[in-house]
Parts: structure tokens; sequence; C-alpha cells
């Protein structure tokens, strides 16, 4: 991501690519840290150049999306989302499930990490960083993989167009949008600590996650923060 903003601040133009090889000093949201073996998976990210920011609230969802749906079609595996920018394989060989009530549930397989860049009032670039576990699972509890029958090559070809068609999206999620997040929403109906405490109802147009507190606090919308389920898990 560093290397895709240096390029972008020099003027490369909307749809540049930076791909690595491995991780050592990968970067999520609030401040997490990943690394990841030379081979194990496909990191990237792409700059797009868009003409307003009135979708830039809903693009982590509208990319994990994408690549959901790019994900499931290549490997035959079920997909997963959970607000605001990760994607879970369900059922696949090979993953780090985690607790997920009396069983063992879906193992994360990618992430995705938008950062915007401005100029006065409008946005000049965001860089859209994807993390994939292609060959094998990550480090962290929880995680899972594609297996071998897809190569990164194949995936990057395949993932590309629908990113970008998705950076280039205006305005907020459509209700079909809203409709395919919600079938494959992990959260809904669970309880979370975090960010607020609550069950989970789904999310609204706009991006926002919305939460039951209960009682006469009523409905949540959360706009920003990391989730944490309520059950024994770190999902």
């Amino acid at each position: 991501m560093d290397e895709a903003h240096r390029r972008a601040e020099q003027g490369e133009p909307a749809g540049l690519l930076v791909v690595a090889d491995h991780q050592s000093a990968g970067r999520g949201r609030v401040g997490k840290k990943w690394t990841a073996e030379k081979g194990a998976g496909l990191w990237f990210t792409l700059v797009e150049r868009p003409s307003s920011a009135d979708s830039l609230n809903v693009l982590s969802l509208r990319v994990g999306l994408s690549i959901a749906r790019v994900l499931e079609a290549l490997s035959g595996w079920r997909t997963l989302v959970k607000w605001p920018n990760d994607v879970f394989l369900e059922g696949a060989p090979g993953g780090q499930g985690v607790p997920y009530g009396q069983g063992v549930g879906p193992g994360k397989v990618a992430g995705v990490l938008v950062e915007a860049r401005w100029r006065e009032q409008r946005p000049d670039w965001v860089a859209i960083g994807v993390g994939i576990n292609v060959g094998q699972p990550g480090a962290e509890l929880g995680s899972a993989a594609l297996g071998g029958n897809v190569s990164r090559y194949d995936l990057l070809e395949a993932l590309i167009p629908h990113l970008r068609r998705a950076a280039t999206g205006s305005g907020e999620l459509s209700p079909q949008e809203l409709a395919d997040w919600h079938a494959r929403d992990l959260a809904i109906g669970r309880r979370v600590v975090a960010p607020v405490i609550g069950a989970v109802v789904g999310v609204n147009q706009h991006g926002a996650l919305l939460v039951d507190a209960g009682g006469a606090d009523g409905q949540s919308v959360i706009r920003s923060g990391s989730m944490e389920f309520a059950e024994f898990d770190n999902t």
C-alpha cells in the first residue's frame, strides 16, 4: 500500500496495481498487523481515482462482496462477509475454523483495507488493499485458505475487473447489493460486544452496521469500528 500511495502521488493513473509476493509488515484496520509467507497468498493494492466521495462509505463492502462472489465461483465453497471488510469461507478444507456455538465456524480467507487521499474537498485517489489466503491459511487463529486448486494468477485475473467495477460504482448500496450482503452476512442475529453491545440486524444502504441494543436504546447505527462477537471465538 505504501508503494501504491507513492506512485499515485507521482501521478500514476487509475488502475495501477501493485502486487507483493509476501508480507512482513502488513497492516489491517484499527492497527492490526498481518504477516504472510512467500507464495502462500495473494496480496495487492489497486489504485482508483473516484470522481466524487459519494461511494467511499460503502466501498469496502462493495469490494468485499465482489471478492466473495469470485472466490465462491472459483473454489465452490460458500463465502460469507463480515462488516466492514472481511470475507470468510465455510467448510473449506485445511482451514483453522473458529468456535461457533457448539461447532466450528467459517474461517477468514480475505481482508480489505481502503485508504483515501484527499485534495481539498474531494478524494484524489483511493488505495484498495486486498489480502487472500490461497495456498495455506494465515498464522492467525480462525483463518482459512482456498486450497491448491486455485492459482494466484487465475485469481488475480478474475478479481481485478470486478474490483474495478466496484471501485467506480457510485452512490449507496443498491437493493440487490443489500440483499446479497444479507444472504452472506456472518453476523446477522449474533450478539456482539463491540463496537456496541447488542444483536446484529444487518447493514443499511449507507454501509453502516445496525445493532439492536435492546431496551429503550433501540437500534444503533455504527459507521466505523471493528466488530467483536460475544461468543467464544475470535472471528
